[in-house]
């Protein structure tokens, strides 16, 4: 075996990727070394391509693996290899970024020798920074919500997508929830975009009461929330294909609507997905082929406003909660959020005996180039007599470093 210091440079199509400390874990719990993760995307570049390719994209690198500090790499390496291609891409707050546009496998090892675990590609291709060619709805379920429940919002997204004249493709994210996206004309800013995303999701809502939720304000979400937001400019969702920063090394996989509903999201790891590709193809390999218009949507989102619904804006304050919130844990990775959930409980078990699964809340807490998350809980159920004494406010987590 090759020791973890000894550099291998793999050629792949016609250029030299030089992989340093190959046998470094980057997935201790499901042993997965550099080599093997530049080798994952060597192996699905085709598909992964079809979802990352030709477009800028935000890097999640451990470079010391996963449980060591992170960081979310929005400007692209330097040094990098001359073919490697850029993208200039202007944020909101005025700063500008140029991004790594992947188009070739090599592309894609060369990013996975820097130990970026996951791609997260904006919704726009590197020839038109201001258009949009993909509406994404990002279902997120409240803790304590089942698979089957995502399952069925999916559903009623997929026929509110019908009704509007779009198609909809769906992926597990690799995580919790399910994204379906939705190839459309580049003609609509995204502004617009985000505006028929947010239409579709309070119509979702109307079609499936106390499963799924448009509400902003965590401490007013019941069911699975249709997070419209991920369609703003500053927003990516992870890639089909893409690994993710978890310990079971879970891949986001492209599925049928069919195997969506009876599918364990646990069983696509990085170990499983190559397999499963050779023998079964890309569920999303025709997903370019008809763009769909944004027209339907649109109408709705004007019907909503002039109803009186307006445009949903994120507030300078927080709304009102229901009830008392006690902030339970920080920490710094996903993996660590259920964990920290449970052991609340567990040294508050007469109070959390009296909560609904919506009155425990997760927040990612986004910083420049760092996300850590954050555990609330919603006493609003819970009997004053039975609640936990103040304790001091946790920790925060540990800073992820800066690229």
């Amino acid at each position: 075996m090759t020791s973890s210091g000894s550099p291998v440079t793999l050629e792949v199509g016609d250029r030299a990727v030089v992989v340093t400390h190959p046998d470094k874990l980057l997935i201790p719990t499901a042993r997965v070394r550099k080599i093997d993760l530049v080798q994952y995307y060597v192996a699905l570049a085709a598909p992964s391509l079809r979802g990352a390719g030709g477009r800028p994209c935000v890097l999640v690198r451990h470079p010391d693996g996963l449980g060591a500090p992170f960081f979310f790499q929005k400007r692209a390496p330097d040094p990098r290899p001359a073919w490697v291609e850029v993208a200039r891409l202007r944020y909101p707050s005025g700063r500008t970024a140029q991004e790594v546009v992947p188009r070739h496998a090599a592309d894609l090892a060369w990013l996975a020798q820097l130990a970026c675990l996951e791609l997260h590609p904006h919704a726009v291709r590197a020839d038109d920074l201001d258009h949009p060619d993909e509406l994404r709805i990002d279902l997120d379920p409240v803790p304590g919500i089942a698979w089957p429940q995502i399952v069925q919002v999916a559903g009623v997204a997929r026929a509110v997508l019908s009704d509007a004249g779009l198609v909809g493709w769906p992926k597990t994210s690799g995580s919790r929830g399910i994204h379906v996206l939705a190839r459309i004309e580049r003609r609509w800013t995204y502004e617009q975009v985000r505006s028929a995303a947010l239409a579709l999701a309070r119509e979702v809502e109307r079609r499936a009461p106390g499963l799924a939720t448009s509400a902003w304000h965590k401490e007013q979400r019941e069911g699975v929330f249709v997070d419209y937001n991920q369609n703003a400019r500053d927003r990516t969702v992870c890639s089909a294909w893409s690994v993710r920063a978890r310990p079971d090394a879970r891949v986001s996989t492209p599925l049928d609507w069919r195997e969506l509903e009876r599918c364990d999201p646990a069983a696509f790891t990085l170990w499983t997905i190559p397999a499963r590709w050779r023998r079964r193809g890309d569920p999303h390999a025709a997903m370019d082929e008809r763009p769909g218009r944004l027209d339907t949507l649109l109408e709705w989102a004007a019907r909503d406003e002039a109803a009186g619904d307006g445009r949903a804006r994120r507030p300078a304050r927080a709304h009102p909660a229901e009830g008392p919130l006690v902030e339970a844990a920080r920490v710094a990775d996903e993996a660590a959020v259920q964990p920290a959930i449970d052991a609340w409980k567990k040294a508050h078990p007469a109070a959390a005996a009296r909560l609904a699964p919506r009155d425990v809340l997760v927040d990612r807490l986004r910083g420049r180039s760092s996300l850590s998350y954050r555990v609330r809980i919603n006493l609003a159920r819970v009997p004053e007599r039975l609640r936990p004494a103040p304790t001091p406010a946790p920790a925060r987590a540990r800073k992820a470093r800066n690229p």
